[in-house]
């Protein structure tokens, strides 16, 4: 197979400078904090969910745009991130990225009190608006952390370090619910985002010390019409599937808005093949790892953000289990990445990505499928095998997707590539919510008038829609009777059950397509990267 084409890079004079200097494992522990506190806000948030939606009365969609939004913030702003990364210095953007964070948390744990303040301001506009706005910072810190590692790792020892990386976050996601539901019941759903300011504080003290400045110096600005298209076709996307089931997929708006997608999308690719500095380098594409690596990203967390979203209420709506207990519940999969991680990183290197990820991509949908299969009063062990399973087969696609993506990408454009990573995870795990979402709440609509038997007929119109969203929250009112309370839960596990099924065929369809992945490329710098 013939070698990939080098990326077009600038005429500038200098070099880029390629190491960040001092131990590279130290390195790892440092930016590693700094995702950790990202990764520590994703797992709580799902259990803090239940409880945020009583307290600032928040619909079903404000909650999707808890997720969704800061998901988007992510998706949009992750390529121009790592761009900034590598015209300013990845250390400097990591660090903004860092402190950013940390104080965006803490104004959404204190988002009821400034919407007493801001005209015209609800507390859930305001969480939303603030999780946008961390998002934002989320987005600077994560490709920076890449990048540093991609400078700090010499080719050969990229593996092992992503699977360490990956072990890091693992920890960090398994301690979330743990130390969510912890907080949810003792200090209230606010202090799990208060916890992020003391990792904060720790993450920027390690970083100011343990880290040494790398950027490249082939770059000289920023392309920002390439940002405003990218972002505007983003926006269209997202914002046409989460609110297509209420305008109707074939209304005017709706089509209006895919149409903007469409053209905005067009127009950026367009711009990008004729852009001097192009935010993208299409020619980064050129290397087939690259592309399929995106993709591959994209599709797992579409199967995995669109599914777990619906766990939260699952186990505290449906299943009646408190904050607590639900984070235990779901502690199997985060405590199996630790040790998954790490393996698949091993793995990677013995037998290459395409017959690891194709594996991982397998079990993942096997484990979609047992959780298909769930029961209202499901034990422990019923959900901890599906879970672990999950552990073992998202870790080799995680961590192999980001090994092919960063390391087979020039070192002067390892912040681009590292955008380009987090945000095809970003992206699909909007994506996956956003579509999952609407699944779900299509079968309840389905099912529901069936679980209500006869008495649904006499039901208005505009109950039945009620009692519809009510159900998309796996929760019964309480002194309904119970047969409308029966009704209510088993639309909603009609509705999780679907969204899973859906997850297992597309990590099917996922695990064929690394069938093509072709073997023999290199890194950048001549290191094996293999893909098949």
């Amino acid at each position: 197979m013939a070698q990939a084409k080098a990326v077009d890079a600038p005429s500038s004079p200098g070099p880029a400078k390629t190491g960040t200097g001092g131990n590279p494992w130290l390195v790892l522990l440092a930016v590693s904090l700094g995702v950790i506190m990202v990764m520590l806000d994703g797992t709580v948030v799902g259990i803090a969910n239940p409880v945020i939606q009583v307290d600032l009365k928040a619909t079903l969609s404000d909650l999707q745009w808890v997720t969704s939004g800061y998901l988007l913030a992510l998706a949009v702003f992750l390529i121009t991130a790592g761009k900034l990364g590598d015209l300013f210095g990845h250390k400097r953007v990591f660090l903004i990225g860092v402190g950013g964070f940390a104080l965006s948390s803490v104004g959404i744990g204190l988002s009821a009190e400034l919407a007493d303040i801001i005209p015209g301001a609800t507390p859930a506009g305001a969480l939303i608006g603030l999780r946008v706005l961390q998002g934002l910072f989320g987005a600077l810190l994560q490709p920076a952390a890449l990048a540093l590692l991609r400078g700090a790792f010499p080719g050969e020892k990229l593996n092992q370090a992503m699977g360490a990386w990956g072990a890091i976050i693992g920890l960090s996601s398994a301690a979330g619910p743990i130390v969510g539901g912890l907080l949810v019941e003792s200090r209230g759903w606010e202090s799990v985002f208060f916890i992020n300011a003391p990792v904060g504080v720790v993450a920027l003290v390690l970083g100011i010390f343990l880290i040494k400045e790398n950027r490249s110096q082939t770059l000289a600005r920023i392309d920002w019409l390439g940002v405003l298209l990218l972002s505007g076709a983003m926006f269209s996307l997202v914002w046409t599937i989460i609110k297509a089931p209420e305008w109707g997929w074939g209304d005017s708006t709706t089509l209006t808005f895919i149409g903007a997608f469409v053209v905005l999308m067009a127009g950026f690719i367009l711009w990008q093949s004729r852009a001097r500095q192009p935010l993208v380098p299409l020619s980064l594409f050129a290397n087939p790892s690259i592309s399929i690596g995106t993709f591959l990203m994209m599709m797992v967390a579409f199967a995995m953000f669109g599914a777990m979203f619906f766990l939260g209420f699952f186990f505290q709506g449906v299943h009646g289990l408190s904050p607590l207990d639900a984070g235990l519940r779901m502690l199997p999969m985060s405590a199996g990445m630790i040790v998954a991680s790490p393996l698949a990183g091993m793995l990677l290197g013995k037998l290459g990505p395409k017959i690891t990820m194709a594996a991982g991509l397998l079990i993942t949908a096997f484990s979609m499928f047992l959780m298909s299969q769930l029961g209202i009063d499901a034990s422990f062990m019923a959900s901890a095998i599906p879970f672990v399973l999950l552990a073992f087969g998202l870790s080799p696609v995680f961590v192999g997707a980001t090994e092919i993506i960063v390391g087979n990408a020039p070192v002067e454009l390892s912040g681009v590539a590292g955008g380009v990573q987090q945000s095809a995870m970003q992206v699909g795990g909007a994506l996956g919510t956003a579509i999952l979402g609407a699944v779900m709440a299509g079968e309840i609509s389905r099912t529901l008038p069936g679980y209500l038997g006869p008495a649904a007929q006499a039901i208005p119109a505009e109950q039945m829609t009620a009692l519809e969203k009510i159900a998309a929250f796996g929760q019964a009112p309480p002194g309904v009777p119970q047969q409308v309370a029966d009704a209510l839960h088993n639309s909603f596990m009609d509705g999780m059950h679907l969204a899973f099924l859906v997850s297992t065929g597309i990590a099917v369809l996922t695990a064929l397509l690394t069938l093509f992945v072709k073997a023999g490329r290199k890194s950048a710098e001549g290191a094996p990267v293999h893909v098949g």
